[in-house]
């Protein structure tokens, strides 16, 4: 089924916001304060002619707005909420059946927000890897390059992989997260200076990308409370880091 993004704004001051995400995701947007009628009333009007609903609101307010609407997990749209300051992006309904949860990292990608994805499958996936790559490497090589660090653990385990924002769009790079349907989590180049330990920095990465590293600090800034199992290690053009969520340890 074809995809429908409908992006529901409820005050005017999301309007940036809300084109933001027009530009970079597509799909129909909504000013929600531009009518006299009810935005509960004027929402639930067009609820089901979307498949895919970001609402940029707080999350009461969306529940409050999508109360009454919803009749089964298996046709019922995908919604996303994000707050008006853009730090989250929160799978909020249909994350494994309408694609809430891709859309959640797809809209945390487009405004630099943090994903919160609540899915049980997800949660219980302990590692987040970190990946670097020169252009154009094949969705192969970062397979290779992928399993090699991960030793004798399945793809299973991975909850994310994470990169920097100018790999973002590395042809290789999502194919390889599409096939094994491994959510991508971008990171700015900000966040990653910001968080500049490495366990063995790059001279060509500072130089052309103007941070120490990718691999290992994309990894430990998705995943704040881990613990670096894997440190960086490099095969046929890819860098590879792997962390692991010690939840109370």
């Amino acid at each position: 089924m074809r995809e429908r993004i409908g992006i529901w704004l409820l005050r005017e001051r999301a309007d940036d916001v809300g084109r933001l995400l027009e530009a970079r995701l597509g799909g129909t947007l909504y000013q929600g304060w531009e009518h006299t009628a009810s935005q509960k009333e004027r929402f639930g009007r067009v609820f089901r002619d979307h498949s895919h609903w970001v609402l940029v609101m707080a999350t009461g307010i969306a529940l409050r707005i999508i109360e009454g609407l919803l009749l089964d997990k298996r046709s019922d749209p995908a919604v996303v909420v994000v707050d008006e300051a853009c730090r989250f992006a929160i799978a909020l309904l249909g994350g494994h059946e309408a694609g809430g949860n891709d859309l959640a990292y797809r809209v945390a990608n487009a405004i630099g927000a943090v994903p919160v994805v609540t899915t049980a499958t997800e949660a219980l996936k302990p590692l987040v890897v970190g990946i670097g790559c020169r252009k154009d490497v094949s969705a192969e090589q970062i397979e290779h390059a992928v399993r090699h660090a991960l030793g004798g653990r399945g793809f299973d385990t991975i909850r994310e992989a994470a990169t920097i924002q100018l790999k973002a769009r590395e042809p290789g790079l999502l194919r390889f997260c599409e096939h094994h349907r491994i959510p991508l989590r971008v990171i700015a180049a900000e966040q990653i200076a910001a968080r500049a330990w490495v366990t063995r920095s790059s001279e060509w990465v500072r130089r052309n990308l103007g941070v120490e590293g990718v691999c290992e600090p994309c990894a430990l800034v998705a995943c704040t409370r881990g613990k670096l199992i894997v440190p960086k290690t490099c095969l046929d053009g890819v860098a590879v880091a792997v962390v692991e969520d010690r939840l109370g340890s």
